[in-house]
C-alpha cells in the first residue's frame, strides 16, 4: 500500500481529499501544526475506514516538515503528495503596504515549503517508478492581485516551480500538477465545493493530463 501525503490537513479540502485517497486504497499521512486536530482528522478517516496517521510539522520550519515526510514514507512509500496549506491572513497586504520583509514569511510558505517537501518524497517515488505532485493554489497564483501582494508573489514562485517539475520529471513517470481554485472553497460552489475538488484532485492523479487545471474560470 502506497501513501497519500497532505501537506497542510485540515476538516474543509484536506479531510475530503484524504477520504477519496483513502478510499482508493492509499494509506494517509496528514501534516498539520496541531496535533489534537490531527487526532481528530484521523478519527474521523477511520471512521471511513481508512489507515491514517497525522504527524506535526510547519511548513515554516523545513526541518519539520522533512522528518514528518520521511517518518510518514517508512510506513508506506508516499506515492501522491498533495501541497495545500492555508496561507496566514498576515501575508495579504496591499503591494504598496509590503516590504522585503513581509516577503520572509509568504516566500518560505508557498516556495521553501514545496521545495523541501518534494526533495523529501522524490527519492521514494523514484524508488517505486511512479508519482503525483498535486499543487493547490489560490487565483492570484495566475492574475497577480494587489491587495493580495504576498500570496500573489510568493504562489507565482511556486506555480514557476511546479511547473518546472512537470517538465523535468515527466521522464520519470512522476506527474507534477496544479488546480487553481480561483474562489473560496465552499460547499454551497458546484465547482469549489470540498467534495468536488478532492475528486478533480484524484482525477488529476490518476488521469495525468497536462500541468494547470482551474475548478472554476477565473472571473472577468
Amino acid at each position: 500500500m502506497t501513501t497519500f501525503a497532505l501537506v497542510g490537513a485540515g476538516p474543509g479540502l484536506g479531510l475530503t481529499a484524504a477520504r477519496r485517497f483513502g478510499k482508493a486504497g492509499h494509506s494517509v499521512a496528514l501534516l498539520a501544526r496541531n496535533m489534537e486536530r490531527l487526532d481528530d482528522l484521523v478519527t474521523a478517516l477511520a471512521g471511513d475506514g481508512i489507515q491514517a496517521r497525522g504527524y506535526t510539522a510547519d511548513v515554516l520550519d523545513a526541518a519539520s516538515l522533512t522528518t514528518a515526510l520521511k517518518a510518514a514514507d517508512e510506513w508506506g512509500p508516499i506515492e501522491i503528495l498533495q501541497y495545500s496549506p492555508v496561507p496566514r491572513a498576515d501575508f495579504m497586504k496591499p503591494v504598496l503596504d509590503t516590504t522585503a520583509t513581509n516577503l520572509d514569511a509568504p516566500l518560505a510558505f508557498s516556495v521553501k515549503g514545496p521545495v523541501t517537501c518534494v526533495n523529501a518524497v522524490l527519492p521514494g517515488m523514484r524508488a517505486l517508478g511512479r508519482g503525483t505532485l498535486l499543487f493547490v493554489n489560490g487565483g492570484s497564483a495566475v492574475r497577480p492581485n494587489p491587495e493580495v501582494a504576498g500570496t500573489s508573489i510568493a504562489f507565482a514562485g511556486e506555480s514557476a516551480y511546479a511547473a518546472m517539475l512537470h517538465d523535468a520529471l515527466a521522464p520519470e513517470n512522476i506527474h507534477a500538477t496544479q488546480l487553481i481554485v480561483p474562489g473560496a472553497i465552499s460547499p454551497d460552489a458546484e465547482h469549489s465545493h470540498p467534495d468536488a475538488l478532492a475528486e478533480r484532485l484524484y482525477a488529476l492523479h490518476t488521469e495525468r493530463d497536462g500541468f494547470r487545471h482551474y475548478a472554476e474560470p477565473l472571473p472577468e
